[in-house]
């Protein structure tokens, strides 16, 4: 039996790989950057936002560091997003590969979340430890609750991916209706503002969506007691097992869908 689960794992070991080869090559070609630029991609976004702010002084009202706040919320926010965003499209663009014995609905989904939240975690890491080297924002006041913040984002990530994406095996619908959702939860998900700055009354609206407490984990982590921060884990983590429990069954009945047809 041990034999069995061991070959069993080598050989999931192969197709992610050979997935993750595909995508990379498919995506971002052998030529210039490559695979860099999956970690270019959110670089550029959050360092567009972080110049936009910084030539705008806009400093939300508070004494927080721009740049700083500026990559703890977009790259939260990259971090969740994006991973959605690819496994919308992961079953039709991989239907071929669908075929092959080997080869599941499930595989796509973690090739995909985790390429694009490895671009993110890394992207993340450079700027921080960049804008950090040259003196223009401070090391993070409490890196284990940084790293515990992103893992629950990430977390939430893969699993509302798995949702959106076996839910376009049943119908399109799904993925012409995430698009504008992933627009309204933007500005909703606490990248560009603290629970705190809203009134009694709004902050007991965006904190309804559990993205936000992991972003306001992520800040707390970084400013430390310079910042009041509103988060509860616990509801945090039952939405997400809510979201896995729910994305692992439409996974496992979207690859049978694919394969009866």
């Amino acid at each position: 039996m041990y034999k069995s689960l061991m070959d069993s794992l080598r050989i999931q070991r192969r197709v992610i790989w050979a997935l993750m080869m595909r995508e990379v090559i498919t995506r971002f070609g052998r030529e210039n950057l490559g695979v860099l630029w999956l970690i270019a991609e959110p670089m550029m976004f959050t360092l567009g936002v972080t110049a936009l702010w910084t030539s705008a002084g806009m400093n939300h009202g508070s004494s927080l560091p721009i740049v700083a706040f500026a990559i703890t919320g977009y790259s939260s926010v990259l971090l969740w997003r994006n991973a959605v965003n690819r496994c919308n499209s992961g079953i039709q663009s991989n239907a071929s590969l669908l075929y092959h014995r080997n080869v599941r609905v499930i595989d796509v989904f973690v090739t995909r979340v985790s390429l694009e939240m490895a671009g993110a975690t890394a992207s993340f890491i450079i700027l921080a430890t960049f804008f950090s080297a040259i003196g223009w924002i401070a090391p993070p006041e409490d890196p284990l609750l940084v790293v515990a913040g992103w893992l629950m984002l990430a977390w939430f990530g893969a699993a509302l991916a798995m949702v959106i994406g076996a839910g376009t095996a049943y119908s399109e619908i799904v993925d012409r209706l995430w698009h504008p959702a992933s627009y309204l939860l933007f500005p909703l998900s606490g990248a560009a503002f603290m629970v705190d700055w809203l009134p009694a009354s709004l902050q007991k609206v965006v904190l309804i969506l559990p993205m936000v407490h992991g972003v306001e984990l992520v800040r707390e982590g970084y400013f430390g007691a310079t910042v009041r921060t509103h988060h509860d884990m616990a509801y945090m983590a039952t939405i997400n097992l809510v979201l896995t429990l729910l994305g692992l069954f439409l996974v496992r009945d979207a690859g049978k869908r694919v394969g009866s047809r």
